[in-house]
This record gives structure tokens, sequence and C-alpha cells, in this order.
């Protein structure tokens, strides 16, 4: 198998596996606290446990689309929206089957996972928008680079696009999908906000370090396109 088979199966299945952990996990908020105050954000930046898995999701794009073009990472989009709709009908097939008497509490066992759906749904309106974003953005800098400056496009299209999914995702997940649905307590619109602003900032900053990452998977799958290059950002 070659490596860029090998690359291809790597990149979907981590495309994949961090976008359902991310909708599984994003009902947990975090604290974390920061050593000086912001704005908005204040003392404490406030984020769904999701942030991490699903800023991978964009790095995974980012090289999929790098490495096997635009066409092929719409169908990868896509495959994840499908997903998805899987995880959300499994979540609920089992939320309402009966319980044993061994199991662990219904009632809790649907508080927990029941909120996916208030993700799933904000997720999905996210996703739409902005993984599709990412793909425009990403592929219309490599057309007008000609095909250099890769850390422009990895960087470019994801600050762009992670800003649009933050604010859809945050906003319909705690605020209007709860309202909407009845499926949980809304969060106050201060939280919201700084669930926005914290979110974005881990983003941006993990947009910002994954660059090399996305040098060395770039090179190290489709490293004939770099041969004789003693200049490690010569990827094109």
């Amino acid at each position: 198998m070659s490596r860029r088979e090998i690359g291809r199966i790597a990149l979907v299945a981590l495309f994949v596996t961090a976008l359902v952990t991310a909708q599984l996990t994003a009902s947990k908020v975090l604290a974390i606290p920061l050593p000086t105050g912001l704005p908005v954000v204040g003392a404490t930046v406030f984020l769904p446990g999701a942030a991490l898995a699903y800023a991978l999701t964009f790095f995974a794009s980012d090289c999929y689309a790098e490495l096997y073009g635009r066409r092929e990472t719409q169908v990868l989009v896509n495959v994840g929206l499908a997903m998805n709709f899987v995880l959300l009908a499994l979540v609920w097939s089992t939320i309402l089957a009966p319980a044993a008497p061994t199991s662990v509490d219904p009632d809790q066992f649907a508080t927990v996972l029941g909120s996916s759906t208030n993700i799933v749904v904000g997720s999905l309106l996210a996703y739409v928008v902005s993984q599709n974003w990412d793909v425009l953005v990403f592929h219309a800098l490599r057309e007008r680079t000609n095909g250099r400056y890769l850390w422009l496009r990895n960087i470019g299209s994801t600050a762009t696009s992670q800003a649009l999914d933050t604010v859809i995702f945050v906003s319909v997940a705690f605020l209007v999908a709860p309202t909407l649905l009845g499926t949980g307590q809304p969060l106050d619109v201060a939280v919201v906000l700084a669930l926005i602003v914290g979110q974005y900032l881990l983003k941006l900053l993990i947009a910002l370090i994954d660059t090399p990452f996305v040098y060395a998977v770039v090179r190290f799958v489709d490293d004939d396109r770099v041969a004789g290059s003693t200049n490690p950002w010569a990827v094109e």
C-alpha cells in the first residue's frame, strides 16, 4: 500500500473520529483559568468540551484538501455530514430502548447523551457552512498563489471558517436549540458570548500551531512533490 493510500485512510479516519467525538463531548463546558483577564472572556476561558476534537477536523480536511483535491474533500465533508445523522439515530435508539435493572440510571444517561441532540443540530448547521467555506477558501487561496504558501491557505481558510463555525455552533447548540426543542436548559447570553470568544481563540491558536504538522503530513504522504528541495516550507 502506498503512502498516499495510507494517508487517505488515516485522514478520513481522523476526520470522522474527531467529528463524532466532538458531538458526544461538546455538552460539557470547560472552564480554563487565565493568568490575566481578557475582554468578554474575563479571567476564565469557557469552552465546549469538543473544542479540541472539532479543531482536528479542520486539520484533517486541510491536509486532505492539499493532498487529494477539492472534489474529494467535498466528498469527505458529505460523508462526515452523514455520520452526524448516524450518530443521532444510534444515540436516540439507545436512549429509547428499555434499560436493564443493572444499567446506569436511564435518566442520567438520557441527560448526558440526549443533550447531544442540541450539539448535533448546532453542529449540522455550522458544519455545512464552515466546512464548505473552508474548502472553498483553501482552494481559492491555492489558485491565487499558484500552489505556493501552504501556510497561508491553511491558516486563512481555517481562521475564517472557524469563526463561522464557532458563532453558528455555540449559538444554536447552547441557546437556540434548547429553547426551541426543549431538550435542555439554554445558557445565558453572556455565557454564550464567552463560549464563542473562548472557543475561537483556542481554534485560532490551534490553526497556528498545527501548520508545521500540516506540512509534515503533506511531505510524508506526498514527498515526491518536494523531492530535491532543502526548504522545509517548499510544499506546493
